[in-house]
């Protein structure tokens, strides 16, 4: 084999599965089609379960500076515009629904526990990107850009990917290459799932005539529009169906059009620094694994940016996988862990497209919807409701249906001060699994880690804050794989220990 893996697309989900391989000794090459960074104008922010991701793998310093200077470009001048209804402190929106930080429950306990993640959301996708890019140059990642992938032949002992610059040997092919997958396409995965009937635009132009523009999420008679926060950001949606040619270049009356019809406002773009089209098609693979070739990010799922939720689902995608990929690699990885992932990761992508085709129900410019935004909102005007939105834009809400009763089983781990060693995040950023005794006595439980070698690191310590808790089992992604309050808990954490990381020193197969 010329590499253990190869990944297709080097955007945040291919280049975020390509370091999780590399950090836990897998080679790993990414091949990308385009030659530079693509710096388009995408999704402007990062849930809780990414920044968590972030703080994990020790990348939230860099993650909080990028947001630092997001809030510097918000307070600079020039934006222009009408003052809009959103008011000061806004959490996020639904459909354009503005939440408000006054109406949020913080006593909820979903979301307690998050350390300094719950701090860092402003990271837009290309600075992550950058961020990720520079760490998989440090672990060694191969990333060969202007590299397309135009074929590839799967046997049992591995898959040949071919590409315009020669076929590459390896065991798998990650398929991270966006909503138009190649690999998807060739492979001939199943993608069900509903048409679009908008057409969207979003850009970062110089205009002249803006005044009349209303800042924020403006809905219309005839579409919706948004103006800021970044001086000269705009996005528009109008609801005549699906745009006629997706990948035609994206032209100054183009845009200035879409902004007129939906605005009603003679704004003249001068210049456009970046642009996109959008749709709300959505759709999702009925499996994400199929034979050795395997999908993440859009190329699994695709649907509408609202919500701002496609970056993060790639991103929980990439750190389900990316463990599981290489326990299959190094031989370790108990029988049905890979197919976990399709198991675990298609329920939280099937809520996305429910979540993103509902806000396109909202927006759309007819009695009926109208009414219906009319309900929505007075409920988002509730601290009930404010919590219920604010829970789900950030994603505190995801977890898995995991074997165990203890509440933690199945969610993300929280970032515990633990004595003599400091936060439970931090011991991760080496990527294997940890197992805590928090029993402060013999270290008891550390035993049953035995003969896990570099799978498990195991941390004998005692957490004060948490005297309900005698011992935790994370995974490498972070989610709890087993936790406990009695210290008499042998049984069900070897259950635990041979479920998620096989049998002590012996290979078992994928």
């Amino acid at each position: 084999m010329d590499f253990d893996v190869v990944v297709a697309g080097a955007g945040p989900v291919g280049l975020m599965l390509a370091c999780e391989l590399r950090l836990a000794g897998v080679s790993v090459v990414v091949v990308e089609r385009l030659t530079e960074v693509d710096t388009t104008i995408k999704a402007g922010s990062i849930t809780l379960p990414t920044a968590e991701a972030l703080y994990r793998r020790g990348l939230l310093p860099a993650a909080a500076e990028m947001q630092r200077e997001v809030f510097a470009r918000f307070m600079r001048p020039g934006a222009g515009g009408k003052p809009g209804k959103s008011g000061p402190k806004v959490l996020g929106h639904f459909a354009g629904i503005m939440l408000h930080n006054d109406l949020l429950d913080t006593s909820d306990p979903d979301f307690a526990g998050h350390g300094p993640a719950a701090d860092v959301s402003l990271v837009p996708q290309s600075e992550l990107e950058r961020l990720l890019g520079d760490r998989a140059s440090a672990l060694g990642v191969e990333v060969r850009r202007g590299v397309e992938l135009t074929g590839f032949d799967q046997d049992a002992e591995g898959i040949t990917v071919h590409t315009g610059k020669g076929p590459i040997r390896a065991a798998w092919l990650a398929g991270c290459d966006g909503g138009r997958s190649t690999v998807r396409r060739l492979a001939g995965f199943q993608f069900p799932g509903t048409d679009p009937e908008i057409t969207g635009h979003q850009a970062l132009v110089e205009m002249e005539g803006a005044e009349d523009l209303v800042m924020g999420w403006n809905r219309t008679d005839t579409g919706v529009y948004v103006h800021g926060p970044i001086p000269g950001r705009i996005l528009t949606v109008q609801f005549g169906g699906p745009p006629a040619d997706r990948d035609a270049p994206i032209t100054t009356g183009e845009l200035q059009a879409a902004l007129h019809r939906v605005s009603g406002v003679d704004v003249t773009i001068t210049a456009v620094h970046t642009a996109t089209r959008f749709t709300d098609n959505a759709r999702q693979a009925t499996t994400y694994r199929m034979g050795r070739v395997l999908l993440a990010g859009d190329a699994a799922h695709v649907h509408s940016p609202f919500g701002g939720q496609g970056l993060n689902l790639g991103i929980g995608d990439a750190m389900n996988l990316g463990w599981k990929l290489a326990a299959a690699i190094r031989g370790w990885a108990p029988v049905g862990l890979l197919d976990s992932y399709t198991a675990e990761r298609h329920p939280i992508g099937a809520w996305v497209l429910d979540w993103t085709r509902a806000q396109i129900a909202l927006m759309r410019p007819e009695p009926h919807a109208q009414a219906m935004r009319d309900i929505v909102t007075d409920l988002a005007r509730t601290v009930t409701g404010t919590t219920y939105f604010a829970k789900k834009l950030s994603g505190v809400w995801q977890h898995y249906d995991l074997d165990g009763d203890h509440p933690l089983a199945g969610r993300t781990a929280p970032d515990l001060e633990l004595t003599g060693v400091g936060k439970l995040a931090d011991l991760l950023h080496g990527g294997q699994a940890l197992l805590l005794d928090l029993t402060g006595g013999d270290a008891a439980l550390g035993r049953h880690a035995e003969g896990y070698g570099d799978r498990i690191r195991v941390v004998a310590t005692t957490c004060p804050d948490r005297p309900d808790l005698t011992g935790l089992l994370v995974r490498p992604d972070g989610i709890v794989a087993w936790a406990s309050g009695d210290p008499d808990t042998s049984k069900t954490l070897d259950n635990a220990l041979t479920r998620w990381f096989g049998a002590p020193s012996e290979l078992s197969p994928a």
